[in-house]
């Protein structure tokens, strides 16, 4: 059955009109109240935005998922999702009864045009979470957010002056700040499936070195990891940083060293031929890499047993 193509809302007044709201006050920003949102049984499931939206929902009785091909995940309590432009999600509506409660940011980038938060905005790593990634929150936390939020629309709803965008930049800077202050913590206070996480990590990377997995592809990719684990990439690399103080890719190359290692040390393989059962299409790249890492070449490293 052929995946159905996303549905492209292109601008701020187009989302308002396709979810039953006026017009919006300020064509490039706006912060919905999800009470006054209408939805159908018409409403196309695939979506993708040509803007920024930052929602904070509660009382969420439908499931959603980001991308095709995800899981997808109900939430009963305060959350946060991130969606960047050009980001394909979807919601399935959970009948006659489907309910949400909160707040959505919409933020168009020619808002943020020649302003130093159209180059930051892209660095937040949450924008590329998926939703099993998504930001839950206290109900403190929550407040906090929700009145940012109101207060960027009580400054668009005043008359608009030669200050206004700047106050609203300021704003939509200070959520961002407290999202990733929030965010940080939720790693923290997550220790416990982080942990499970970095266990599985170990098994596949394991489980993939013994197996002639890296003669034939060569060294998995961070995107071959994080689908394994079932989380995103920058998730992912973000919580490893946290937890190990590494990325991704070093927790795959320090696996690669300690493969070699064991092979130089206990078998008469030439430096070429453990070189090629790694994945290596030349000798000179992994001795590099092993030089890079232990500060030995392999035949040095191999030297130190003899």
């Amino acid at each position: 059955m052929a995946t159905q193509q996303p549905f492209r809302i292109k601008s701020i007044s187009q989302f308002h009109q396709l979810r039953g709201l006026p017009k919006p006050e300020h064509p490039l920003v706006s912060v919905v109240n999800f009470d006054d949102v209408v939805r159908t049984s018409d409403d196309p499931q695939n979506l993708v935005l040509d803007f920024y939206s930052i929602a904070l929902k509660r009382n969420f009785s439908a499931t959603m998922k980001y991308g095709y091909g995800q899981q997808e995940y109900d939430f009963d309590e305060g959350i946060m999702f991130f969606i960047a432009p050009k980001q394909v999600f979807s919601v399935h509506n959970g009948g006659d009864d489907y309910k949400v409660s909160g707040w959505m940011l919409l933020i168009h980038p020619d808002f943020l045009w020649n302003t130093p938060l159209a180059k930051k905005i892209k660095h937040y790593e949450y924008f590329s979470y998926s939703v099993n990634e998504a930001l839950h929150m206290s109900d403190k936390e929550e407040t906090m957010l929700t009145g940012i939020m109101q207060n960027i629309a009580h400054e668009y709803h005043s008359n608009i002056d030669t200050f206004s965008q700047d106050v609203i930049i300021a704003q939509i800077e200070l959520l961002l700040a407290y999202s990733d202050r929030f965010y940080n913590r939720q790693f923290i206070t997550r220790k416990i499936t982080n942990h499970k996480i970095l266990n599985r990590l170990d098994d596949i990377l394991t489980k993939y070195f013994n197996s002639d997995s890296l003669e034939k592809n060569g060294l998995p990719t961070v995107q071959y990891i994080a689908n394994a684990l079932n989380v995103s990439p920058n998730y992912l690399s973000v919580m490893l940083k946290l937890q190990t103080g590494q990325s991704t890719q070093q927790h795959i190359h320090d696996k690669l060293i300690e493969t070699a290692k064991e092979k130089l040390s206990t078998s008469s393989l030439s430096v070429s031929e453990i070189a090629f059962a790694l994945g290596f299409e030349h000798s000179q790249s992994f001795s590099k890499l092993f030089k890079s890492k232990t500060n030995l070449s392999p035949l040095e490293f191999r030297n130190t047993f003899n």
